[in-house]
C-alpha cells in the first residue's frame, strides 16, 4: 500500500503525468469544462481557480477562458433560478419565524450592486453562497445577473491570464512566483470583502 502510494506522489509530481492529464482533457472538447465550471456554482467544495487553471492549460487561454465564462455564468444562472422559483416562498414563511434570518433577507435585498459587483470578482468568493441568498431574496433578478455575468467576466479573464501564466512557468519558473503572488493576493482581498459585509 505504501509502495503505491509513494507511486502516485512520484507521477502527481512528474511533468510528463500532467501532460497526459491535460492531453485527455484537450480530447474532451469545450462540453466538460463548461460543466466542470458550472458545477462550481452549485459544490462550494470545487475550486473555480483551478478549473479556470485546468481549462487555460488543456485548452489555451483564449477558449479556456470562453469554457469557464460560459460554464459560471450558466451554473450561476441555474441555480439562481432554481432557489428563486422554488425556494424563496418557502423560505420566506420560515424567516418569519426567525429575527435573524429575516434580518439577513433584508439585508441582502437592500445589497449595493456595486458590492455585489466587487465581491463575485473575487475567486474565492463562494458562487453558491451568492447564488442561494441572493435566489431566496426579493433582490432584482435582471440586476442581480447582469451584475454576476460582468463580474465573472472580469475575474475568468484574470484567473486565464493567470492560467496562461502557469503554462509559461514551465519554461520560465519566474511566472511561478507571480501566480503564487495574485493567488495569494486575490485570497487576503477576499476575506477582507467577505468579513466587511459579514459574509
Amino acid at each position: 500500500m505504501n509502495a503505491q502510494l509513494a507511486e502516485w506522489c512520484r507521477q502527481a509530481v512528474s511533468l510528463s503525468f500532467w501532460e497526459e492529464l491535460l492531453a485527455s482533457f484537450q480530447n474532451l472538447g469545450p462540453l466538460v469544462p463548461i460543466f466542470m465550471a458550472a458545477l462550481e456554482s452549485l459544490i462550494p467544495a470545487l475550486p473555480l481557480v483551478a478549473i479556470v487553471l485546468v481549462n487555460v492549460a488543456a485548452h489555451g487561454a483564449l477558449l479556456g477562458f470562453l469554457y469557464s465564462w460560459i460554464g459560471t455564468c450558466i451554473g450561476c444562472t441555474v441555480v439562481f433560478w432554481f432557489f428563486r422559483a422554488v425556494c424563496k416562498n418557502w423560505f420566506a414563511k420560515w424567516a418569519q419565524h426567525s429575527e435573524k434570518v429575516r434580518k439577513a433577507r433584508e439585508w441582502v435585498n437592500g445589497f449595493d450592486p456595486a458590492a455585489l459587483f466587487f465581491l463575485s470578482v473575487l475567486p474565492f468568493t463562494p458562487s453558491s453562497f451568492v447564488n442561494f441568498a441572493f435566489g431566496v431574496s426579493d433582490f432584482d433578478a435582471k440586476k442581480y445577473l447582469t451584475t454576476i455575468v460582468s463580474a465573472k467576466l472580469i475575474m475568468i479573464a484574470l484567473l486565464a491570464l493567470l492560467g496562461q501564466s502557469c503554462v509559461e512557468a514551465l519554461e520560465n519558473p519566474w511566472f511561478i512566483l507571480l501566480t503564487v503572488a495574485l493567488v495569494v493576493v486575490l485570497y487576503y482581498l477576499s476575506k477582507l470583502v467577505r468579513k466587511k459585509h459579514d459574509l
